[in-house]
């Protein structure tokens, strides 16, 4: 007998080590289930840890320090200009970062007893599954957890193949630090990965075919966040389209609707994510992605076929990490048969720009889409202590209220650490806390954490 053909049988197989992935096998584990995960890299920790969220945020660190470094001129302190090690960061972003947070996922996984096997998986029934790759087996299970997240979209007829093109993948392994930068795509994506070549020492153009940053977002955040792009970056084009991009092996020339050609020494593609379901036999089971590639999950995390759940990014929007992980969560304790479900009302948002833009519940624009009365409470952090303090008083804080009960529906906030901030919001939307709740919790000063109380207390006034 080969080992393709050995049958291994287990309580939960899951298909995907990202977040959400590792988070189902963890917690099926502790609830005493056999759970095997099923990973194309053999690796824990998804596109998060390795291309994504956390290289990201660790490049916006260095960023942020180089940012931090030109305002303390104006403080009277100047350290020079930096110089950049381009291998030295890459080796702290990879193996003091990313490699530390890897090997400490693996080692969890070991104490719990998850084994991890390496290959692509692809159903053949709501049964089982074979592995292909380095490690082939099939496995059966008792329930499948699908957690294979998304990926970057190329935009039809400018994904040309070139080195000189990138993804959001490419971008964070910092291939190099170029000239002329184009950022394809105004959301957080963009902006983010747009940010630290802006610091390193990039000329970035952005290029958005909305006609504002973040689209979606509520405006009154986004507004301190366009104003620093505007001084941060070489160009930002609204309501505007790349037509074509040629690489002619030196530069990538790019054609933007209504304006003369220009050139670049590399180009961004960051205009989205998508559901990544293809290619998994799923048409052997009873579950049916949509048009987009989304699985449809109900509360559970259930799919049409009651054996298969899944979690994450191939769920579809948010697109979030901690979504992920929760979902993750939901759907092991309802394999184990606890009264579980995916009901969180407050799943925050976090675009780690400068200044920061954060928010969880209802926006104002939503309430105004469903025809929804809400009362909002803003504090500007011109007013904040704290905010004058660090020299940062471009921030806003913003309650979404609801006018009978006073209960608190959502929250925004754009300013540094909002990120950090935003958890009170959330906690306050998840709890149903009223304003006057948060206005009466005395928080300390002076922070910039006492701008919820502040927007709080002007809805009592």
């Amino acid at each position: 007998m080969v080992m393709g053909d050995l049958v291994r049988e287990v309580d939960v197989v899951v298909v995907g080590g990202g977040p959400g992935g590792y988070s189902a096998a963890f917690r099926a584990a502790e609830l005493g289930l056999d759970a095997v995960v099923v990973d194309a890299g053999k690796r824990l920790g998804g596109v998060c840890l390795h291309e994504g969220c956390i290289p990201s945020k660790a490049l916006l660190h260095v960023a942020g320090l180089i940012s931090e470094a030109e305002r303390a001129r104006e403080l009277g302190v100047d350290f020079g200009e930096p110089r950049i090690a381009l291998d030295a960061l890459r080796t702290w972003k990879t193996e003091r970062v990313v490699g530390r947070l890897a090997r400490g996922l693996a080692a969890v996984a070991k104490g719990k007893g998850v084994d991890v096997v390496g290959g692509r998986a692809v159903f053949e029934s709501s049964r089982g599954l074979r592995v292909e790759g380095d490690e082939p087996q099939k496995i059966r299970f008792a329930h499948a957890i699908v957690a294979t997240g998304s990926r970057p979209v190329m935009l039809p007829g400018l994904a040309a193949r070139s080195e000189r093109i990138m993804d959001s993948t490419a971008a964070v392994e910092l291939p190099d630090v170029p000239e002329r930068l184009l950022v394809i795509g105004g959301g957080y994506i963009g902006l983010e990965l747009g940010t630290v070549y802006a610091a390193l020492g990039s000329l970035v153009t952005v290029v958005e075919m909305m006609d504002g940053l973040l689209p979606g977002v509520d405006r009154d955040l986004v507004q301190p966040l366009a104003r620093r792009v505007e001084k941060l970056f070489a160009g930002v084009h609204l309501g505007a389209r790349v037509a074509g991009l040629v690489d002619s092996g030196a530069v990538v020339e790019a054609r933007i609707e209504g304006q003369a050609a220009q050139v670049f020494d590399r180009v961004l593609m960051a205009v989205g994510r998508r559901a990544q379901s293809d290619g998994l036999g799923l048409e052997t089971t009873r579950v049916r992605p949509d048009a987009h590639g989304v699985i449809p999950v109900d509360d559970r995390c259930r799919t049409e076929d009651p054996r298969i759940y899944a979690v994450g990014d191939v769920t579809g929007e948010p697109m979030l990490a901690h979504r992920a992980m929760r979902q993750g969560k939901v759907a092991a304790e309802a394999i184990a048969g606890r009264p579980a479900a995916f009901d969180n009302r407050a799943v925050p948002a976090v675009v780690f720009t400068d200044p920061e833009v954060a928010w969880c519940g209802l926006t104002e624009h939503e309430a105004q889409a469903a025809g929804r009365e809400v009362r909002i409470g803003k504090f500007a952090w011109a007013a904040s202590g704290r905010a004058a303090t660090l020299g940062r008083s471009d921030g806003l804080t913003k309650l979404v209220i609801d006018p009978a009960s006073g209960r608190v529906l959502g929250v925004g906030i754009v300013g540094p650490g909002a990120g950090e901030l935003i958890a009170e919001g959330a906690l306050a939307v998840e709890n149903a806390l009223l304003a006057e709740d948060v206005a009466a919790t005395i928080h300390a000063h002076p922070t910039l954490s006492e701008s919820l109380m502040e927007a709080a207390e002007s809805l009592l006034r």
